[in-house]
């Protein structure tokens, strides 16, 4: 398990708790000392977390992060076995992951495109949702580990680049929706409504969404400590607009949900919680939200 952020840590651990030998590596020594008094094993560095591994899961932000565990120094390619199956689950564009395929293919290792979605606590209790596409080999390989951190394992087909193409779909949606929701509930504020009492209207009614029913308890809480940071979808919507250029699209509505990420990200909130977005819009307009505290991430 590569990355042991609030995705891959509940990822490896439902992984132990369906029988798996697991092995973490992070960044950050601290988290891998966590890991390992929780019952799982540490290790130094990419490479040696690959050594003699079946299935190797890598848990990061971006392109560029999977690109150095695979290929930077001490990356993964060169350590893993020929035939072991490389699960990549961070969201990148589609050509970036045909292009690391393709790399890391060559040398007799398999790549599954596999990006999740379900945020951390559908990761900590095995429920996430998976989009994959790769080589059938692939599949056959990851299949017992998908179906350990996964309540749904959509195979998407053969062709890599697939998964991530659905992914940016959802990251479309559910950044349009973190957007709305962070402005319905800052209008509603402005009004002098009662919020709670807006969230259980809204909650039983047709303008509801998964995002409104999972972000505004945060902002009701005042409690932006990140689950998701804004920054993710500054990436992720980014991602949407180059594709969405390169295919001549008009995406107005994802364009417009990314200057709003923007500027809480430029206000200093990018490594808080999404639902910061509130906060942009209630400091904008003078609007009084419940009282903010944000965990120290020094």
């Amino acid at each position: 398990m590569i990355g042991l952020g609030s995705m891959g840590m509940g990822i490896a651990h439902s992984l132990r708790r369906a029988g798996f030998d697991v092995v973490g590596c992070d960044a950050n020594r601290v988290t891998v000392e966590r890991f390992v008094r929780e019952g799982g094993q540490g290790a130094p560095d990419p490479a040696s977390a690959a050594a003699n591994v079946d299935v190797l899961i890598c848990v990061v932000v971006n392109a560029a992060q999977t690109e150095a565990v695979l290929f930077g120094e001490n990356g993964v390619a060169a350590s893993m076995p020929e035939g072991a199956v490389f699960i990549s689950s961070a969201t990148m564009d589609p050509a970036a992951s045909l292009r690391l395929a393709s790399r890391l293919e060559a040398g007799g290792r398999l790549y599954l495109d596999a990006p999740i979605s379900g945020g951390a606590a559908r990761a900590a209790d095995g429920t996430l949702t998976v989009l994959a596409s790769g080589a059938r080999a692939a599949f056959v390989k990851a299949r017992p580990a998908l179906e350990a951190m996964a309540a749904k394992v959509h195979d998407l087909g053969s062709e890599v680049g697939l998964g991530s193409a659905f992914k940016m779909i959802n990251q479309l949606l559910a950044g349009v929706h973190i957007a709305a929701a962070g402005e319905a509930i800052a209008f509603a504020a402005k009004q002098g409504l009662d919020l709670r009492k807006v969230y259980e209207v809204i909650t039983g009614s047709a303008g509801n969404s998964w995002m409104f029913e999972n972000r505004i308890p945060h902002v009701l809480e005042g409690d932006y400590a990140p689950r998701s940071a804004v920054d993710i979808f500054v990436k992720d919507l980014g991602i949407v607009q180059d594709m969405a250029r390169q295919l001549r699209f008009p995406v107005p509505l994802a364009a417009t949900a990314l200057q709003v990420f923007l500027m809480a990200s430029g206000a200093g909130m990018g490594r808080d919680d999404d639902a910061s977005v509130a906060r942009i819009y209630a400091r904008l307009t003078g609007t009084t939200l419940p009282q903010e505290f944000v965990t120290d991430q020094s």
